[in-house]
């Protein structure tokens, strides 16, 4: 879809503050989603594991099915009675066919439906001996394909957290026609100060797109410290829209004709030299 022929996209970014009670969480969301929604938002993010506490250890317990979950079906109606797209954060999927848990993102359209699922492709694996140890795949299982989203303001990438550290499917996105990489994440106190920020605008600045982070917000009393400050950022790799660390929604109008207009000025998508390296949008894998 052209920029002149995309409908204008208001994005809305809600971190969220999680707990252990999942009506508790999936309640809290729709009120932040129709909140999001008055305020003319009509592409609404939520967080990585809005409707669970943020662990291995509680990822079987909040595990549900996509086809008949209370998740699925809360989201359903949030994106219905909003008339807005929504991009559900993420939840702990158990696959029905064969018991492996996921950690997926579902998407919905005005009406509703479910217009497509990103299953976490990169698994946050980390074993620093007397500091951290973290391991996702000890529970979950990695997705197997990348995420792109067609709306009526045009096509949208969608990668989970740990996705955001590997450049190649923002690459791919940008190069197949995506106008913006969203990131549903949970970072850290240690990574989340270093590299939060950092790894959203150089995603942006290396595209030409927009990119935008939506964390829990920080709960110090969990067992795991989300940094928070979700935060969307420019095709020139500026920061549009941020926060601190609390619960509250974000809005950043997404002007694919100021866009345009910036990869004009830098012209990367005509003079890249395909002749020395690969396009790895048309590479397979």
């Amino acid at each position: 879809m052209s920029s002149s022929a995309a409908k204008p996209c208001k994005l809305a970014l809600i971190q969220l503050a999680v707990t252990a009670d999942k009506d508790a969480n999936l309640a809290n969301a729709r009120t932040h989603v129709l909140q999001a929604a008055s305020n003319n938002a009509n592409l609404i993010v939520l967080p990585e594991c809005f409707n669970s506490p943020y662990g291995t250890n509680y990822f079987p317990e909040y595990a549900e099915s996509l086809k008949d979950g209370p998740s699925v079906k809360a989201l359903s109606s949030m994106a219905k009675d909003a008339k807005a797209y929504l991009i559900g954060g993420s939840i702990p999927e158990r696959d029905e066919t064969d018991g492996k848990i996921y950690n997926t993102c579902t998407i919905y359209n005005p009406d509703g439906e479910i217009i497509a699922t990103h299953r976490k492709v990169h698994l946050f694996d980390i074993d620093v001996p007397g500091k951290i140890r973290f391991q996702e795949s000890e529970t979950l299982t990695a997705g197997n394909q990348l995420t792109h989203v067609d709306t009526d303001f045009g096509k949208i990438g969608v990668g989970i957290c740990y996705d955001i550290r590997f450049p190649e499917p923002a690459m791919i996105a940008a190069r197949q026609g995506c106008f913006a990489m969203i990131y549903p994440g949970a970072f850290n106190m240690v990574t989340g100060p270093l590299h939060w920020e950092l790894l959203q605008r150089a995603r942006a600045v290396d595209n030409q797109i927009f990119v935008a982070a939506c964390s829990p917000a920080r709960d110090l009393s969990a067992n795991y410290h989300a940094w928070g400050h979700s935060t969307v950022v420019g095709p020139a790799g500026n920061v549009l829209q941020t926060m601190d660390e609390k619960q509250g929604i974000i809005y950043a109008d997404l002007d694919l004709t100021n866009m345009a207009e910036f990869r004009q000025s830098i012209p990367l998508t005509t003079q890249r030299r395909f002749d020395l390296y690969a396009d790895i949008s048309k590479v397979k894998p």
